[in-house]
């Protein structure tokens, strides 16, 4: 009955008070019900029957033609999120009955909001607002069926109706997906520039911004890694889309966003984005003179989709410093919520952002601009630029984070790798916590207590490596940190491998249970008016997240040509990597392709397992990559540069860093240091691993975005546990 109340309205247009009444109350129950029924299995296939008599035309038609309940309740939906008089202006100014005919009217017309394809700002009318809002809330009903289904690693299992609404049967895909986009994009929450008129005017635009968002990205819920289509794989060639357009996903709303091109839309989409998400970080003079927006999670989603299905968006984003309005957000998000299990999942999602875009080179490059931008952050003052922001955020993390961030240090470093070798000049703050990373990651008892954490010291030996390599010359804060700490060098080249001292090492574990000291670690004070990064409340709802592919899975490696060019390696030519690095990091479950079965059987040889099941180091495990250890160039640094500094202070009866510091700054390693290794940077891939991360990271926070009042709460989601914090 409602569904067919909802095809009338559709159909007639709504053109009094009192159908647009009916719409609504049918709309709003279907929105309670339908959770309901998709919790029951056996009424899930109820939709996608067909329904007596509910053929298209009324009666007459035959009961074979009619189309299930999904196709006819969706195509009702997006009938009337083009009504005239009801969710968008009528063109027509003149009386009831010439009213527009529902089924002629060119619904491109009627985009709700200036932005990409579109020029003309309609006029707001918080009445449409509302009912956009009701009809986007049903829509996200209807395309909640997923929430009921467990997670699965099969990317065949398209949602049917998200299917459905996004394919050619839906004749208003390209506005709709148009007027998602701007309304989100144009949205500006700070109350047309006037302080506290937030207060004043309740927002009508903030629920349909919200909703819209939610919409958008669950119609973008696509596996990329599995389509063939090159306007969605990482084609970096700018024509393949310029001459022919290839055939694209099926899904149009993945299709338009991945053929979006024109540099002003690209410019709309980023100012809106990078708006939207410093929201929360504005910090006006007048405590919440602004309006804090809370869909900045969707927003990262939504920024996610757009550079893994649009190249050309990535390379606009990083084509000038704009890149760094998104950085700062994140790295603002990342360093508040790290205290925070609730946010377990805010947390990957910035790091994999960054990820993403730490395999350009250009990334690397933007962040050398200074950091100037005084957002309060707990974190310590320093001078400098946007990477010693970064560096210093990351050691924030690792340092005093919660436990169920360890499986994000592998990516949190790669994220280091990536850029280091871009990195012209680091302050003293940010050299300081890269050591201080080192010393910890390299003390026997975390070396030895787990299999795969020696990779860690891999990585941040290639930070050193990457920066000596080939920024030497404005690095001399890094350089001094590293004569400073090269006890903790030369500790590593000295790595007892004997089975006793094995067991000497894991023995100070027991005695340490934080995984990383504070101490030693010259934590400044923190910036002014900071809060430090706060636990969840106690009862906190959380969703359960499906685990990440290890770092091996979500990078591919490439090599920098000397024209700054990238090759992918295949994975046999990562064995030959500089300096005998072994292949990026061996994941507990897999290890490296090339040489999966042959590295699985060795390690298994090399490390006993115990009889508890439980993985112990042997002196062949550790003798296996101690080895392999990068330490040629900083060793050659340290026997060339720490006489020379010795002899300076004891010349000079010198206590003062900055005469040495003057030394370092002009002194040059040419021809001393072992010749420069290739660049190696692991680029985020495609993977189904993610594909499904994504799923149920993006339901779980809408699931948590509509506990009140309720849409999904309490019903029995299969796709993730709500947990109580």
């Amino acid at each position: 009955q409602a569904v067919e109340k909802l095809v009338q309205g559709a159909e007639s247009g709504c053109h009094t008070e009192k159908e647009r009444q009916i719409v609504l109350n049918c709309c709003r129950l279907l929105t309670r019900i339908l959770p309901y029924i998709f919790e029951d299995p056996d009424w899930r296939g109820f939709f996608w029957s067909t329904v007596p008599g509910a053929g298209r035309g009324g009666g007459d038609e035959d009961d074979e033609n009619a189309r299930p309940l999904a196709e006819s309740l969706l195509l009702a939906v997006t009938d009337l999120l083009f009504c005239p008089d009801f969710t968008v202006q009528s063109h027509r100014r003149s009386t009831v009955d010439t009213a527009e005919d529902i089924h002629s009217i060119d619904s491109c017309e009627y985009i709700w909001e200036a932005g990409v394809g579109f020029a003309h700002s309609p006029q707001p009318n918080y009445i449409h607002d509302l009912n956009r809002t009701e009809l986007l809330k049903l829509l996200l009903t209807c395309f909640s069926e997923a929430m009921y289904l467990p997670p699965s690693s099969d990317s065949s299992n398209t949602n049917p109706w998200v299917q459905f609404f996004c394919s050619t049967e839906n004749r208003h895909a390209l506005p709709l997906f148009t007027s998602l986009l701007n309304v989100v994009c144009a949205y500006d929450p700070v109350g047309y520039g006037i302080p506290y008129n937030h207060l004043l005017f309740s927002d009508y635009r903030e629920p349909l911004v919200e909703e819209a968002a939610q919409v958008l990205i669950v119609t973008l819920d696509y596996d990329s890694s599995t389509s063939s289509s090159p306007t969605v794989d990482g084609t970096t060639t700018g024509t393949a889309m310029d001459d022919v357009d290839p055939p694209g996903p099926d899904n149009l709303f993945v299709n338009y966003l991945s053929r979006i091109h024109r540099e002003e839309d690209f410019q709309f989409i980023l100012k809106g984005v990078a708006r939207l998400l410093s929201n929360p970080l504005v910090q006006t003079y007048l405590p919440n003179s602004a309006k804090k927006i809370q869909f900045h999670q969707e927003l990262l989603v939504l920024f996610w989709k757009l550079c893994d299905f649009n190249k050309k968006f990535l390379f606009f984003v990083l084509k000038s410093s704009d890149v760094l309005d998104i950085l700062v957000p994140i790295l603002y998000f990342l360093n508040d919520a790290r205290a925070d299990q609730s946010r377990v999942g805010l947390m990957h999602i910035g790091v994999f952002i960054l990820l993403l875009l730490s395999g350009e080179r250009n990334f690397g490059v933007r962040l050398n601009k200074p950091y100037s931008v005084r957002v309060p952050m707990d974190i310590p003052v320093f001078t400098g630029t946007h990477a010693d922001l970064l560096i210093i955020v990351f050691h924030k993390i690792i340092t005093s984070g919660h436990q169920r961030l360890q499986p994000l240090f592998d990516c949190l470093l790669t994220i280091v790798v990536n850029v280091s070798p871009y990195l012209k000049s680091l302050s003293m703050v940010a050299a300081n916590k890269l050591l201080h990373l080192l010393e910890a990651f390299s003390t026997t008892w975390f070396l030895f207590s787990a299999v795969q954490n020696h990779h860690l010291v891999f990585f941040l030996l290639e930070v050193f490596n990457n920066i000596i390599q080939y920024q030497f010359d404005g690095n001399s804060n890094l350089v001094y940190a590293v004569i400073r700490k090269r006890n903790v060098f030369h500790q590593l080249a000295n790595l007892p491998t004997d089975s006793q001292s094995i067991q000497k090492g894991l023995q100070r574990k027991k005695k340490t249970p934080e995984p990383i000291s504070r101490t030693n670690s010259q934590d400044g004070v923190s910036m002014e008016g900071s809060r430090p990064a706060a636990p969840a409340e106690p009862g906190t709802l959380k969703t359960s997240l499906v685990a990440t592919p290890g770092i091996d899975k979500l990078t591919e490696k490439s090599q920098v040509s000397e024209d700054g060019t990238m090759r992918s390696l295949e994975p046999e030519a990562s064995q030959l990597s500089p300096e005998g690095n072994p292949p990026a990091a061996l994941s507990d479950g897999e290890p490296w392709s090339g040489e999966a079965s042959h590295s699985r059987r060795e390690r298994r040889r090399l490390s006993s397992a115990s009889s508890s099941g439980q993985w112990t180091p042997t002196p062949d495990w550790v003798m296996s990559w101690k080895s392999k250890l990068p330490l040629q160039t900083i060793m050659r640094l340290l026997q060339v540069l720490v006489p020379q500094v010795e002899k300076i202070c004891i010349d000079k009866g010198l206590t003062d860093e900055s005469e040495i510091l003057k030394f370092l700054q002009h002194g040059t390693l040419v021809g001393l240091l072992p010749v420069p290794h290739p660049i190696l940077i692991r680029k985020y891939q495609a993977n189904s691993g993610t594909a499904m991360w994504f799923r149920t990271y993006m339901w779980g926070v809408i699931y948590l975005r509509n506990v009140d009042p309720p849409i999904w709460y309490d019903t029995d989601v299969k796709l993730f546990e709500i947990q109580r914090v």
